[in-house]
């Protein structure tokens, strides 16, 4: 296994992750914009750029982009998040040049045809349907929109109906003319792959990104403001989803490590605090886990749970009795088998090529240096229960945020919560 990076003249990185005895190649592009970067009256614009870049170039249409691909036998996906947005291809390595050809001219050509817009609004707006259809999914959104009032980072990663109806072709290629600069950008490559000929190839097929000049600086985004406030929204649905979380770590705080562990200790499996006493013990639940967004200067910590109207009643007081409970008992055991659970994922995680390249180009873009497993692990090794435990002290003496959706009638108010919470 060898991780290699080239950063050319204009910054645009570079990197390799070989792994000669493997047939598939993960390919990709990771641009360092997101949902994040975006003004609120244009929300939703990066996620409509993911989608809008398939659908043609001035020499193949959105069906021929498609063809190419999967007559090879291919994937071909994208994802947009708050930080970032990847467009990748999962592909045999008999076909590294046609994914980097397909990959070159969709992220530096695209045409954005009116009517491919016209047809991607609909699509989209579907989409947004659908989620709202999702409280599973729903009420994530609605904890980072009131945990991030009126900020991008907190806004819907879709947009909503109204906003992507107005996103215009102009609108889209300004965005891109803006965001998608060489030191914006990160081409990673995961498997049967000769690093220094990767580098050829893809200064011949994105020549238009290898030759452009990078300016000094890369736009940015407003400094995240936590300013809690409760989202309870009843729903006419069977199960009520409930969120309680505080102010969580930025993945550069260097106890990032250790609200992972916190996480696993707490919610992270089938043998977890919460599930275990809530689920396990009682059965007051299906579903109960912890959640921990880390972003570049902010993050939101704290647990999900589904259950119905009535089991309400309990399982409040009982999760945050657990939250309490933690901040002063740790054992040796929880903690080490915390460690294994991270440790042993990100070991298993590197069987899989695209998460291979998925792991470099993130982190690059993220730290601005190559992903090392083997750091990584020392770094979670060397956390004690008791750093553990003083970060847990630390975040859970924050303000709450409470999110309920659906018959909630029965959810304890926030106040409530916070009493038990602090013993």
């Amino acid at each position: 296994m060898t991780i290699r990076i080239t950063t050319l003249p204009n910054q645009l990185r570079i990197v390799t992750d070989s792994a000669q005895d493997i047939e598939s190649l993960a390919i990709g592009v990771w641009v360092g914009v997101g949902t994040r970067h975006e003004d609120l009256s244009q929300n939703g614009i990066a996620h409509m750029l993911e989608h809008m870049v398939f659908k043609g170039t001035p020499t193949r249409t959105a069906k021929q982009i498609s063809d190419m691909i999967e007559d090879a036998g291919g994937h071909f996906n994208a994802y947009t998040g708050r930080e970032l947005t990847a467009y990748y291809v999962r592909i045999l390595d008999d076909y590294l040049d046609l994914s980097l050809e397909v990959l070159a001219d969709i992220l530096q050509r695209p045409s954005f045809p009116d009517d491919e817009i016209v047809r991607e609004r609909a699509v989209i707006s579907q989409e947004i349907k659908m989620y709202e259809d999702t409280p599973e999914d729903l009420i994530f959104d609605h904890a980072l929109q009131h945990a991030f009032p009126d900020q991008s980072v907190g806004a819907s990663g879709l947009g909503s109906v109204e906003i992507i109806n107005r996103i215009t072709g102009d609108d889209l290629r300004t965005y891109i003319g803006t965001h998608y600069i060489p030191r914006n950008i990160v081409i990673s490559g995961a498997g049967n792959i000769d690093h220094d000929e990767f580098v050829q190839k893809i200064c011949s097929y994105f020549d238009v990104f290898c030759g452009q000049n990078s300016p000094d600086h890369v736009p940015g985004f407003v400094p995240a403001r936590y300013a809690p406030s409760p989202s309870l929204r009843k729903k006419d649905i069977e199960q009520a989803h409930v969120i309680v979380a505080v102010k969580g770590l930025s993945r550069l705080d260097p106890r990032y490590q250790a609200q992972r562990l916190l996480s696993g200790i707490l919610g992270g499996g089938t043998s977890s605090r919460l599930w275990q006493e809530v689920r396990e013990k009682r059965g007051l639940v299906y579903s109960i886990h912890t959640m921990a967004e880390s972003f570049s200067d902010c993050g939101l910590f704290g647990f999900y749970a589904g259950t119905g109207p009535e089991e309400l009643k309990e399982l409040i007081p009982l999760a945050m009795e657990e939250l309490r409970k933690v901040q002063t008992e740790i054992t040796e055991q929880e903690l080490d088998r915390a460690k294994m659970q991270i440790t042993s994922g990100l070991r298993m995680s590197r069987e899989k090529m695209l998460t291979r390249a998925d792991q470099q180009g993130r982190y690059i873009l993220q730290h601005g240096k190559i992903f090392e497993i083997a750091k990584t692990v020392e770094d979670i090794r060397k956390v004690s229960a008791q750093d553990v435990m003083n970060l847990a002290r630390d975040l859970f003496a924050g303000d709450l945020l409470v999110a309920g959706l659906g018959p909630i009638d029965h959810l304890i108010p926030p106040e409530e919560m916070t009493r038990i919470l602090r013993g």
